[in-house]
């Protein structure tokens, strides 16, 4: 799974659709924990903390569609933002961001 992650408020936003089981999971219980393997086993990171899940994005270049579209790296960004923001409505993409009150691992590389 695709992520991004603001550091500063300790937000993690992943891009999925709106029939996924995890939506349907996360909208009964928003209890939910990250984990990103690192360089090799020993090497791991862990967030923790309650997740929201946006409505999927229902018109091109809405705010959910911005979202995610923020959430590609400049380098990465699609040369037809306009056809890219209208297969995430084609797609029923929405947002979960997973507030982390517990971050935890070997394979840290942050402040605090």
């Amino acid at each position: 799974m695709v992520y991004s992650w603001d550091p500063e408020a300790r937000i993690a936003r992943f891009s999925t659709t709106a029939d996924r089981v995890k939506v349907q999971h996360l909208q009964r219980d928003p209890r939910a924990a990250l984990h990103v393997q690192g360089g090799d086993v020993w090497s791991f990171a862990v967030a923790e903390g309650e997740a929201t899940v946006s409505e999927p994005t229902a018109v091109p270049g809405d705010a959910v569609g911005q979202e995610l579209l923020g959430m590609i790296p400049q380098s990465g960004r699609p040369e037809d933002e306009a056809a890219f923001l209208e297969e995430l409505v084609a797609e029923r993409r929405l947002a979960i961001r997973l507030k982390v009150d517990r971050l935890y691992g070997t394979a840290l590389d942050i402040d605090g």
